[in-house]
């Protein structure tokens, strides 16, 4: 198995073809471009029917033929080029954006640091207020511990069926009045 940077033994000579045979076939083409358009124009001046127009219609197709030709031979070149022009910039890019951020991430950090150091972080038990008096319980709590109110929903909407808190005057579900 070879390393994928490896190129195989013909790829250079293929290469090599391409960037060939890539711009003579495109400079043909221009050729038969030109010679069917001076015969066009020359026709103008009224010396009769443009007799080499029909080189325009070869001519086309060898020039689009040149020149994907052409590209596929100097490809890796252009993209070499590219890539030498335009990493530069986005380095600098970069790092002058992370220079311009680094206070901000610095003080994101530091009040998350601050709030999990302040006890709100993982591994402290869930708790539950109490919605009658504001008292805090164990959240597998089924009453409040300094008022006794039920955290358990018992009072059935007469429309829906819905359980609702007990002392709730209006349906979660459906809105309807409760007795």
């Amino acid at each position: 198995m070879r390393p994928e940077n490896q190129l195989d033994s013909g790829h250079n000579e293929k290469r090599g073809i391409l960037r060939v045979i890539g711009p003579v076939i495109f400079v043909v083409g221009l050729i038969f471009m030109i010679v069917g358009l001076v015969s066009f124009f020359i026709a103008f001046g009224g010396h009769g029917f443009p007799r080499l127009f029909w080189c325009c219609f070869v001519g086309l197709p060898l020039l689009w033929l040149g020149s994907v030709l052409s590209g596929a031979g100097f490809i890796g070149a252009a993209a070499r080029y590219l890539a030498g022009e335009s990493a530069p910039v986005a380095k600098d890019t970069f790092n002058y954006m992370a220079d311009g951020t680094k206070e901000g991430v610095k003080t994101v950090a530091t009040a998350v640091g601050e709030g999990l150091a302040a006890g709100g972080g993982i591994g402290k038990p869930v708790q539950l207020r109490c919605h009658k008096c504001n008292a805090l319980n164990d959240a597998n709590s089924k009453f409040c511990k300094e008022c006794g109110t039920s955290f358990l929903k018992s009072k059935a909407c007469p429309a829906c069926n819905e359980l609702n808190d007990p002392d709730a005057k209006f349906c979660d579900n459906c809105g309807r009045a409760l007795a």
